[in-house]
């Protein structure tokens, strides 16, 4: 095994600067901003993001999953509502995301309550999605123990057959969370860590108080 001195992996971040007078002052504009410069920026999976939630016994939980739609409202992504994280949502309903686009020297932290998209959300997302992944949202009983990789490719063999030339209905278990935030930060890597960070938090009135943190 090589000999890595993890504590010298470092870098001094210099591709650009985040200050009061470039930034939106609505942070759903910012975020638009910062995500189709990620996609021009053509960034591997730009949609990517750490979702954090809290289980029953209290013990942070997070994994990588893609946003799917954000407007006025929130943030969204889909899932199995059966499957741990999803479990863990319906029992807990707040949650954080991060962003990390590496490339260009950004991260996106937000936090804030979640709840379940509409039915008809839910529907229409998955209507769009491809027939294999359709299928693989009936196959998946996602976080439960299974005895081997041929019980997925067996099941989705059956369900293949099943519904050939049919539409796929959705799941009753399957369907999308929104995270409805009240704090966003914004993160632009600096030199000498002298990072810029700009979060904006909302306030009882609807509106949104923007302020610089320290890195």
């Amino acid at each position: 095994m090589a000999n890595i001195s993890i504590a010298d992996l470092r870098q001094n971040y210099t591709l650009a600067g985040l200050s009061e007078a470039n930034a939106d002052r609505d942070p759903f504009q910012q975020f638009q901003v910062w995500l189709a410069e990620a996609v021009a920026a053509q960034l591997p999976e730009p949609n990517a993001m750490t979702l954090a939630t809290i289980a029953p016994d209290s013990k942070p939980s997070a994994r990588m999953v893609l946003l799917k739609d954000f407007d006025e409202r929130g943030f969204t992504f889909y899932t199995n509502y059966d499957s741990a994280k999803g479990q863990q949502l319906i029992q807990t309903p707040w949650a954080a995301l991060v962003f990390w686009w590496a490339q260009l020297e950004r991260q996106v932290r937000i936090e804030g309550r979640v709840e379940k998209v509409s039915a008809q959300e839910s529907d229409e997302y998955f209507a769009s999605r491809p027939e294999t992944s359709q299928l693989g949202a009936w196959v998946s009983n996602q976080s439960q123990v299974i005895a081997s990789r041929e019980v997925l490719e067996k099941r989705f063999a059956q369900l293949k057959e099943k519904y050939a030339g049919q539409a796929i209905p959705r799941p009753p278990h399957w369907g999308g969370f929104r995270v409805i935030p009240d704090s966003i930060e914004f993160w632009q890597g600096r030199p000498s860590r002298l990072h810029d960070r700009l979060r904006y938090r909302l306030l009882e009135d609807g509106s949104w108080l923007r302020e610089r943190l320290a890195p």
